[in-house]
């Protein structure tokens, strides 16, 4: 299987992606900066999310714009990485108290023996953030990622990107860190997940339907964790609107999806570049379906990039 060619999440203009990993290359971060501001959401859909100044982004908060967001392994132990991120964009002064939202991933199975991302490797990950093509595979949060964990044994798995012109209308790109207790599809047949002894699929979810127990040593926690952006001129509740939308990609490449071991957030960020003519109705379909498309890409990619 290979990931069909489209783009990335810095093809919406103003958006910057940085990586950094340990030096062992087990555990890693991912920022997503916007230096310009962006309107804010996001979408918390996971029984059991690692998350950080995501009320601050609902609808009904202050309108204030967001500036950064850190995607990060380490579980709750890499929140503290903000702080790197924080730093950052105080330094440049583009924000005197920045609010950056995080996320997290649990790869500490796969990680053992790294230290979490801390907030020097966060302001790495800043320093080498740019507007070119973003990197997929075991890079930044991907780099501990793994997917298929409920039965049999899992397979590695990583960070991916795409995005989509709509003709006519704006830019939506997505990016996935793809860490799921469950399988990922592609096409009606399963491409990463769990593995029988013989090299086969388990298929989780026919597993699971046909009463086969679950492990009490596989009950553990996982993530799917990705942004979704648009050039499209959002407020905070369409935004908020748009990450939800986006989750039905989440859950068209996952299967089992949004477990009570899975902390599944999406965030997203307008840009505000692109105006229209379409109704507010209009413009958050519009948005959400193409990031739901996008986002299905993205986690694809991710997972049949990973070495």
């Amino acid at each position: 299987m290979k990931a069909s060619s489209m783009g990335g999440l810095t093809d919406v203009p103003g958006i910057l992606v940085g990586n950094a990993e340990d030096k062992g290359g087990r555990t890693g971060c991912t920022v997503i900066l916007c230096p310009n501001g962006a309107v804010p959401g996001v979408s918390v859909s996971g029984g059991d999310p690692g998350t950080q100044n995501t009320d601050n982004i609902r609808p009904g908060t202050a309108e204030n714009p967001i500036y950064g967001v850190l995607l990060t392994g380490g579980s709750v132990f890499g929140l503290p990485a903000t702080g790197g991120v924080m730093r950052w964009l105080v330094e440049r002064g583009i924000d005197d108290v920045p609010i950056v939202p995080a996320a997290v991933i649990y790869d500490l199975p796969f990680a053992k023996g790294s230290f979490p991302p801390d907030a020097a490797l966060a302001y790495a990950a800043c320093q080498s953030a740019n507007a070119g093509p973003v990197p997929e595979g075991n890079v930044g949060t991907g780099a501990g990622a793994t997917a298929g964990k409920i039965y049999g044994r899992p397979m590695k798995s990583g960070l991916g990107t795409a995005s989509l012109c709509i003709p006519g209308g704006p830019v939506v790109a997505a990016l996935a860190v793809v860490n799921p207790v469950g399988d990922v599809w592609c096409g009606g047949r399963i491409v990463v997940g769990a593995l029988n002894p013989d090299g086969t699929f388990v298929n989780q979810t026919q597993a699971m339907l046909a009463g086969v127990p679950v492990p009490k040593s596989r009950q553990t926690r996982n993530t799917t964790i990705a942004l979704v952006a648009t050039t499209a001129r959002l407020t905070k509740a369409q935004a908020n609107r748009v990450a939800m939308l986006a989750e039905d990609g989440m859950a068209r490449a996952i299967s089992p999806n949004h477990t009570q071991w899975d902390g599944d957030t999406i965030f997203c960020l307008a840009l505000g570049s692109y105006t229209s003519n379409l109704t507010s109705d209009e413009l958050v379909t519009l948005v959400g379906t193409a990031a739901a498309v996008v986002l299905e890409e993205a986690i694809i990619r991710g997972a049949l990039a990973a070495q």
